[in-house]
């Protein structure tokens, strides 16, 4: 093939090889990113006086999600949703690598406005636990929930979990003239999780047999261990 005729060809060629591995290298980044802005949303609710009962609530968690931005909004019919990670507890206190997954939820009533919204899930008991990694999970239904203190500047805010499966708080921006968690569906993000972890991953490799490990976590987990 003649030089000129073969120039624009390898051309292609390391044009098409450099834009694959673009895509791939943004597929990582969504996966990470979310992890990251996980930890800076552990760093402020851990800093944050207004959500002083969540390193109470971390002590007996049996397994956390923390969805770094939750959007909501609404005009009588509301709808909400984000994505998260969920990090579990073991017996010797220490916590796994997190798996995705993805909050989402409508609702009817008067509802009007719109809102950004920080939310940590705490999960308290066992069958919560479960009803997460068993299935799709709705909130007040399959698994009852507690509000903890929401948005900012709530003075002498207390939280008790009267039994409750999971315990939510929330750091808000925005207003919304309605409940955030109740409702709320979620479910896994399998395909974020087997991007991050490797081909055929489970949330329950990750979640509760420490399987699969992933180094780029570690720092939102040393947050969590208080490192």
């Amino acid at each position: 093939m003649p030089k000129r005729i073969r120039m624009p060809f390898i051309f292609l060629f390391v044009l098409s090889f450099m834009m694959a591995n673009a895509f791939s290298a943004k597929a990582i980044s969504d996966e990470q990113e979310l992890i990251d802005t996980a930890k800076y949303t552990m760093e402020r609710l851990l800093t944050d006086e207004v959500f002083s009962q969540v390193p109470f609530y971390l002590k007996k968690a049996k397994a956390i999600l923390i969805v770094p931005s939750m959007f909501k909004a609404g005009f009588f019919l509301g709808a909400e949703g984000g994505s998260g990670v969920l990090l579990s507890k073991g017996m010797e206190e220490e916590w796994s690598y997190p798996a995705f997954y993805t909050v989402g939820g409508a609702s009817l009533g008067l509802q009007i406005g719109a809102e950004n919204s920080e939310v940590l899930f705490v999960i308290l008991t066992d069958s919560g636990l479960e009803s997460i990694l068993n299935t799709s999970v709705k909130l007040g239904a399959d698994a009852s929930i507690a509000i903890g203190p929401v948005g900012a500047g709530i003075e002498g805010a207390t939280t008790t979990s009267f039994g409750a499966d999971i315990i939510v708080f929330s750091r808000s921006i925005g207003l919304f003239g309605g409940v955030a968690g109740e409702g709320s569906i979620i479910y896994e993000r399998k395909s974020w999780n087997e991007s991050y972890y490797g081909e055929g991953t489970t949330t329950r490799e990750i979640i509760q047999e420490n399987g699969v490990q992933n180094e780029n976590a570690n720092s939102l987990r040393a947050v969590l261990f208080g490192k």
